[in-house]
């Protein structure tokens, strides 16, 4: 359910900013993406785990808080943040 590290220092390395850079609202977004996927792919065989659910779900609302963040600071890094990752809006 969890990312490996190579696979975070990967997601790091593409939407970071800088060298290191771990804190931008673009690493944070890519990172909480990949969580969501994995999460979504275990609920595929673990229908009943509630627990987990309710970490996902806060997930989604962090990463939500996280994309209306950069559009409200900037419309074109917006667009490209989410083109990149494949999100619908």
């Amino acid at each position: 359910m969890s990312i490996t590290a190579e696979r975070k220092q990967e997601l790091i390395k593409e939407f970071g900013t800088k060298k290191g850079d771990t804190g931008s609202p673009d690493v944070q977004v890519a990172v909480l993406s990949e969580r969501i996927k994995n999460l979504t792919d275990h609920f595929k065989s673990h229908k009943h785990d509630n627990h987990s659910r309710r970490g996902l779900l806060k997930m989604v609302s962090q990463r939500r808080r996280l994309l209306d963040y950069v559009k409200s600071r900037d419309e074109e890094r917006y667009q490209a943040l989410i083109g990149k990752l494949g999100l619908r809006r």
